[in-house]
């Protein structure tokens, strides 16, 4: 399996957001492992506008070099770590919008859930969870949700408890182990 990559989606673009050192921590902790290799994929890096595509992602007929590029590099993964702040008991919208650009390219692949929020972001992830389904693209059920109350000094410095680590290490294994599964699927 070594040679999955898993790319660990920054799903914030908001100045002075919580989601960089939330995706960092993550990324810290996943570059530890042997089974994979792990890539932050930062949204800022990919300004997508609003979705301007004409033709519906699931035709996988783009028309702009924005969509281009962003298939070209989300096709890379064998998996993903979507990484979302919860806003208005949902995901972000740049996230949302940088999903739906794309189909095929999600098909089939495995994906896991980290949040934060007043209330850990649970229901970011729900929302997570059925567009995931509606994409083909699996979901573990181990996931992280940070709470700004408790796991951030003053709302804003990431300061998680070292019980996370346990739990980030069950979300690789079986992130890791659906990505593998479903690799096979696609290569079949």
């Amino acid at each position: 399996m070594s040679n999955l990559k898993i790319a660990v989606i920054l799903g914030s673009t908001r100045p002075g957001r919580n989601g960089e050192a939330v995706a960092n921590w993550v990324l810290t902790r996943a570059k530890e492992r042997a089974n994979a290799e792990y890539e932050l994929i930062d949204l800022l890096d990919h300004p997508l506008p609003h979705l301007d595509e004409t033709v519906p992602a699931s035709r996988g007929v783009y028309a702009g070099e924005h969509t281009k590029a962003w298939s070209a590099k989300i096709k890379e993964f064998d998996g993903y770590i979507f990484v979302t702040p919860e806003y208005n008991h949902s995901t972000s919208g740049v996230l949302k919008n940088a999903i739906d650009y794309l189909y095929s390219e999600w098909n089939n692949k495995a994906a896991a859930f980290v949040s934060y929020g007043s209330l850990g972001g649970t229901r970011a992830i729900e929302h997570l969870r059925a567009i995931s389904s509606e994409l083909q693209l699996a979901h573990v059920r181990q996931q992280l949700s940070f709470s700004l109350l408790t796991d951030f000094e003053n709302f804003s410095v990431f300061k998680p408890s070292p019980m996370y680590d346990n739990q980030a290490s069950v979300l690789f294994d079986q992130l890791e182990s659906w990505a593998g599964a479903l690799k096979s699927v696609r290569e079949s």
